[in-house]
């Protein structure tokens, strides 16, 4: 991880930002009632708070000079009643502000995690996943600190403080003043912790983000360190950064304990100043001694919330970093845009004819027109592609590394937009339409697409099978017999049950490919894009697939990556990249005849096949 990338995740911006409070109070709207009830609930809790020392005052001044033991008991009952309310208010509220919290991480997390899923390709080239991850669980957690430990209780707490100091005034002025003499000592106490808690805390999340990397990247390259032989090298390392990690954390507890019986002395120093403000106006008879003591306990409550709003400062500053780093994320637009239909109903009204089922019963033609596409200009990886596929036509890409032919199948995809021309794309009868006009789900409703990076989820195989469509058990098994899946799944334990690891990891990577083949024709699309779709299966596997290919190419337009030439020798169509552009176009036989570099390329696979043969027999 980059420094700049440390810099982005510790930088702690304002304390309050009022445009970023206001966009975070709109997800409270839809829990007004929540919020509404934690509030009342606090500040009951606030005035409730005042009964003790009232109680103590009345007891002191009235009950006990004269004596009378039933108004002691009626006040000790009250005062008991009082504490049975205030136990069941502090519950209600700690559910209310928990369940407020909790529902506000969730409906954040769920628009977090649909806009990522609207976010094109470029941003996830560019944007590394852990942060990603960090923005879903750690920030949202923040945010969540805020409304049940920070904003709700913060309201409680100034409220708290208002009634107190008002009490406090009303009761005997000259006595509340001596005791907020040390306040001001406690708010400089209290900006010093503050200052120095930030630092520790972003010093924290900076060892603890390096951990995380370090992590991440060692439990990837796994195989890698253990074959090296690099496992005490790498302890040692991860070591290091345990430790810094644990000597943050132990700054930030010496912070703490330094902090809490400081302001256990001021609480003190304010206690002494009552007394001895007091002491001499009640030797005069002009104060009562149930007044001293009501302002004791006083006090005592009026700290408490002072002491509070401290750490409540530190949440509100950790949360508006977060909802920064969460709504720059939340505003980041899609480079590719939704220019058509969203759904079928606004499709209906222009573009209807598009909205087809997937099926290989359609006729689909895909056309290139002069597409120049550059990931970064000015390095062109395509210049001035154009060429056409026909409804049951098989147009296949060859070419070296590099050549572009695996970015053609992108931009049909539309994971990223051309810079220059347009594709279009016709369905049945339908005139030609440039797909950018299309909605995503439209589009891609009509491909079935096997990419080269196989990616299966976690889960039983009939799931990752039936992923863009309803199918039933019986669909799923006959999709997986077409290519010869299922020779596969019968071996498995559990057959189409069977449980897979992360990406599939629990099968060999052949059979990875031969369950996404299966689940790219289970869909039945009218419109087949291959990337390799052979790479990582033997002789024997190919062949089986090869055989299902001709039946369920009939009638369908396939456009087909290829890096072994011997996959798409009866390609109607096969066009040879080269350094993006299409330099040879034409049947296998018309390339060989014409003795270009297609023909140089196929002797050369060639060769090195029958090399290979050589070699196996030699063994």
């Amino acid at each position: 991880m980059s420094g700049a990338e440390f810099h982005e995740e510790d930088v702690l911006g304002k304390a309050y930002d009022g445009r970023l409070m206001r966009r975070l109070l709109v997800y409270l709207e839809p829990y007004r009632g929540l919020l509404a009830g934690a509030i009342a609930i606090l500040l009951a809790e606030a005035v409730l708070a005042l009964a003790g020392p009232l109680f103590t005052r009345e007891v002191i001044d009235v009950a006990l000079p004269a004596g009378d033991r039933g108004l002691v008991m009626q006040l000790a009952v009250l005062l008991a009643a009082t504490l049975v309310i205030q136990f069941t208010l502090e519950y209600a509220g700690t559910i209310l502000t928990s369940l407020l919290g909790q529902r506000v991480m969730r409906d954040l997390r769920m628009q977090i995690f649909t806009h990522l899923q609207r976010l094109s390709i470029p941003f996830f080239d560019r944007t590394p996943v852990g942060r990603l991850i960090t923005r879903v669980t750690s920030d949202v957690e923040a945010l969540n600190e805020l409304f049940t430990a920070g904003v709700v209780a913060g309201v409680g707490d100034l409220f708290t403080l208002a009634v107190i100091s008002v009490v406090m005034l009303v009761i005997d002025w000259r006595l509340a003043l001596a005791a907020f003499a040390v306040i001001p000592f406690v708010l400089l106490t209290s900006h010093i912790f503050r200052t120095h808690v930030r630092e520790v805390y972003r010093d924290i999340r900076t060892r603890l983000a390096r951990i995380n990397a370090f992590l991440q990247e060692r439990l990837t390259g796994m195989r890698v360190v253990q074959l090296f032989g690099r496992e005490a090298d790498e302890a040692r390392r991860f070591d290091e950064w345990n430790r810094s990690h644990l000597d943050a954390h132990l700054r930030s507890i010496r912070i703490y304990a330094l902090y809490f019986p400081a302001i256990e002395v001021l609480t003190s120093v304010a206690l002494a100043s009552l007394i001895v403000a007091g002491a001499d106006r009640v030797a005069a008879n002009t104060l009562t001694v149930g007044t001293v003591a009501a302002f004791l306990q006083f006090v005592r409550r009026f700290f408490q919330p002072l002491q509070d709003l401290s750490e409540k400062y530190n949440i509100l500053q950790g949360a508006m970093a977060s909802s920064e780093r969460i709504f720059q994320l939340l505003d980041t637009e899609p480079s590719v845009k939704e220019r058509g239909p969203r759904n079928k109903e606004d499709a209906g009204r222009g573009a209807s004819a598009l909205l087809v089922p997937r099926s290989s019963s359609s006729a689909v033609t895909v056309e290139f027109h002069d597409v120049w596409f550059a990931y970064a200009e000015p390095e062109w990886v395509l210049k001035g592609v154009s060429f056409r596929a026909r409804p049951g036509e098989t147009v296949a890409l060859v070419g070296h590394t590099g050549a572009g032919k695996t970015t053609i199948v992108s931009l049909l995809l539309r994971f990223y937009d051309p810079q220059r021309g347009r594709i279009t794309i016709a369905v049945d009868d339908g005139p030609p339409r440039d797909i950018r006009d299309l909605s995503l789900d439209t589009l891609r409703a009509l491909i079935g697409y096997v990419q080269q990076d196989i990616f299966l989820f976690a889960g039983d195989i009939a799931s990752n099978i039936r992923l863009s469509a309803p199918l039933s058990d019986d669909a799923v098994a006959a999709a997986a017999a077409q290519v010869g899946a299922d020779r596969v799944i019968r071996r498995l334990p559990d057959g189409y049950a069977h449980e897979l690891g992360e990406r599939g990891a629990s099968v060999s990577v052949g059979e990875r490919q031969l369950l996404s083949f299966a689940r790219a024709i289970a869909a039945d699309p009218a419109l087949l894009l291959l990337d390799e779709a052979t790479s990582a299966v033997d002789s024997e596997i190919e062949a089986e697939i090869q055989r299902g290919l001709a039946v369920l190419m009939a009638g369908r337009t396939t456009i087909a990556v290829a890096h072994r030439l011997s996959t798409v020798l009866g390609a109607d169509q096969i066009l040879v990249l080269h350094h993006g552009m299409i330099r040879e176009r034409g049947t296998h036989r018309e390339l060989l005849a014409r003795g270009g570099l297609y023909e140089r390329l196929f002797r050369l696979q060639a060769g090195m096949a029958s090399g290979e043969r050589e070699t196996a027999r030699a063994v």
